[in-house]
Order: C-alpha cells, then structure tokens, then sequence
C-alpha cells in the first residue's frame, strides 16, 4: 500500500488526557475543521482518535503514545504499537527514529518490519541528519523534524524552529522532508517551505484553544 502525502499543511489533532477536548469525539470535529479549512493530512495519536479522524477523508499518519518512567522513547515504541495504528485506520505510521534508548527493539529495525509486515509508509520523528540518514537508508517513506529541540543532544533556549535542519534534509535527502516542531506563525510555515520543506505539521496553534489562550493572557493582559 502507498500513500503519497500531498505538499502543504498538516495538522495534528491531538488533546492530552487533561485537556478538555480530550477524546475521539474533539479530534474527530477539530479533523474535519482542518479539513475544510485546506489541511492536506492529519496527525492524530492513539487507535481512537485515529479511527474518528478517519471521517475527515485526509491521509491519517497515526502515532501510539505510550509513555514509560525508564524510557524517553514514547511515539509508536514498539510494534504492538504499530499494528494498533494501522488496525484503527492508519494510512501511514509514525515513529520516533531517533538514536535514543527505548523499550525494545531499535528504531531502524522497527522501520524494516512495519514496511515487511505492515506494508505501509513510515513517517520518521527525527532530531539531526544523522538520524534521518539512517531511518531513510532502513526504508522510511518520509523524514520529519518533529523531535528537533526535544532530545538532550538537540535543546536549546531558542524556540524557534530548526529550520537549518530541515534544509539539511531537504538538500540531501532522496524522500520528502516534513516540517514539524514549534511552527507557530504562517510566516514560519512559508519559511520551512522556502527551506524546502514537502509538507509542515502545525499542531498545538490549530488545536490547542487552551494553549493558544495561555499565550494571548501572557502576552497581551497588564498584569
């Protein structure tokens, strides 16, 4: 099964467990909202939200969130993880590709199943062109600079996007390049496109009125 992802705007419909429009029945309405405000594929997480997004008629690239105390690793750790998704509906799964320790078997050879067995496309979360290199060379369909500012090896004080990152990828990768992380603005997005970016995946500035509230107190109420 190929699924080819079309270049622009990806959102990710995603609500933590404490945040009021936690649940597939949110996702599911914030999906067709993107949809029709000309989003070209979702991100959602978890076997549920997954399936209620499906009814948007976007591309799904479903995520499994399973957190562990002993591992950094929580974006479709395992394979069992993996084949959740795609039973829910998942057109193509994503994963955390980077080099940092996790419960089970390592990223690259994760890749390498859920191609054989699956037989689906893979969306690598990554954090540097290392990284990328490799889950790319063990059969990748598409890299992602999601996990870029999210390692120890890759935090810093700036919030901005890792956009020299993604035109790094852009210029030496053969796959489609995926903008994701901290893209917060329009003008952002433009600039990862300009760096060549196929796609860019905006998240918590679509979805998260809570968050966005949070910001607009902070920046603009006296105190």
């Amino acid at each position: 099964m190929t699924i080819s992802l079309p270049r622009g705007l990806i959102v990710s419909c995603q609500a933590r467990a404490d945040n009021p429009l936690h649940g597939p029945a949110f996702m599911g309405a914030m999906a067709l909202a993107a949809r029709d405000g000309g989003a070209v594929a979702i991100r959602a997480n978890g076997p549920d939200d997954i399936a209620a997004v499906k009814a948007a008629g976007l591309p799904v690239i479903g995520i499994h969130k399973i957190f562990s105390d002993e591992y950094p690793v929580y974006i479709t750790p395992s394979f069992a993880a993996a084949e959740a998704v795609v039973a829910a509906g998942a057109d193509i799964v994503g994963l955390d590709c980077t080099t940092r320790p996790r419960d089970g078997v390592p990223a690259l050879a994760l890749i390498r199943r859920i191609r054989q067995e699956l037989a689906v496309p893979v969306f690598a979360d990554v954090s540097n062109l290392e990284e990328a290199r490799a889950a790319t060379d063990c059969g990748a369909t598409y890299i992602a600079t999601t996990l870029s500012g999210y390692t120890a090896a890759t935090q810093s004080a700036n919030q901005e996007p890792d956009l020299a990152l993604v035109e790094a990828l852009a210029t030496r990768l053969p796959i489609p390049v995926i903008a994701e992380g901290r893209y917060n603005t329009p003008a952002l997005v433009r600039h990862a496109f300009e760096a060549g970016a196929h796609a860019v995946v905006v998240g918590t500035m679509i979805t998260n009125p809570r968050e966005i509230t949070r910001q607009f107190v902070a920046a603009g109420v006296p105190a």
